[in-house]
């Protein structure tokens, strides 16, 4: 990590930079953040830059910035956002990330619809293999979503958004709610512990039948319907859906299914 240039403000009508980056637009905003998209000035590489104002954090949420920073630090793989630089002041802390130029694959559904089910299942493959990565080096996600899922140049997924990752070992059950509710596994709703990797692969499952449907398997008015669904099991398998997709679809959602009870590893080998 190294300690940032003070932010340049523009004088008259010249760029804001950060370090050798300038700041193009905003590409999103958080509570406590705000993502730019940038560029490096002298190789003209795009970047997204998600700048954090520490001052706003209290000890707990701005130790988790710095373990996403560690956890991203360890990533390197084709389907996963690359960190390429954390910059650091007194009062502000910028992650040079990756460019995804296609955007979400959440907005994509939203203009052209669900996929066919063999582009489904390749970028589905290619989930899999950066989830399966990181359960190899004991990490979890926690948040696997549409949102979280973006498209690079090439239409190839880029996981993205590490704030709710964390370590696991196995036999350690882990506790904290993450993530988001459509997408959260029955023993997150009932308050349970859970093994780190069975929550993502639950998720999975709902990301698979939003890229093969362009809807949610679970959804509801309110939170408690919701969970309600989610604990009954119950989903809607569409007409248009091939009987092997609906057979693979209904073992990744169902409780008791190896879906739920194993890894990612074997999933990616169906």
């Amino acid at each position: 990590m190294v300690m940032a240039d003070s932010v340049q403000k523009p004088l008259l009508r010249g760029p804001v930079r950060v370090g050798f980056y300038d700041i193009e637009r905003t590409l999103g905003k958080g509570n406590f953040a705000v993502v730019k998209l940038a560029r490096h000035r002298i190789t003209k590489t795009e970047v997204a830059i998600k700048i954090i104002d520490k001052t706003q954090l209290d000890a707990v949420n701005l130790e988790k910035i710095y373990r996403e920073v560690q956890i991203m630090k360890m990533l390197d793989h084709p389907h996963i956002i690359k960190l390429y630089q954390v910059m650091e002041t007194k009062n502000m802390l910028y992650l040079v990330t990756e460019y995804a130029k296609n955007g979400e694959i959440f907005d994509y559904l939203a203009k052209h619809g669900r996929l066919s089910e063999l582009e489904a299942r390749r970028k589905f493959w290619q989930i899999l293999s950066a989830v399966d990565y990181c359960h190899n080096r004991n990490i979890v996600h926690r948040d696997l979503k549409a949102e979280n899922l973006l498209l690079d140049g090439h239409m190839n997924i880029k996981i993205a958004d590490f704030g709710f990752a964390n370590f696991f070992q196995p036999g350690e059950p882990l506790a904290t709610w993450c993530g988001s509710p459509p997408y959260a596994a029955p023993e997150v709703f009932e308050g349970q512990q859970y093994e780190g990797p069975q929550l993502d692969i639950w998720s999975m499952g709902v990301v698979l039948y939003v890229l093969v449907c362009g809807a949610l398997p679970f959804d509801g008015p309110t939170l408690p319907v919701l969970r309600q669904r989610v604990l009954e099991g119950r989903f809607r398998i569409p007409y248009f859906m091939t009987e092997d997709c609906a057979v693979s679809q209904a073992g990744r959602l169902s409780q008791n299914s190896p879906a739920v009870n194993g890894s990612a590893s074997s999933l990616a080998a169906d």
